[in-house]
């Protein structure tokens, strides 16, 4: 039988992209604001409003 490879398991959906932005300090408290009440990561704030924002085009 072969060897599985140790590591983490692979993701539905890999996040191998990465995006950079400059914000205000005023911006970064509203982030950990929600990221304290949501109980989540910086990263899934933005995603889900990057959701919210795009739903709202339809």
């Amino acid at each position: 039988m072969a060897q599985k490879k140790m590591g983490r398991p692979i993701a539905g959906q890999p996040k191998n992209n990465r995006i950079f932005i400059r914000a205000d300090n005023k911006t970064i408290e509203k982030l950990d604001e929600c990221t304290d009440v949501l109980k989540t990561t910086r990263s899934d704030v933005v995603r889900k409003g990057i959701d919210k924002v795009h739903d709202s085009l339809k």
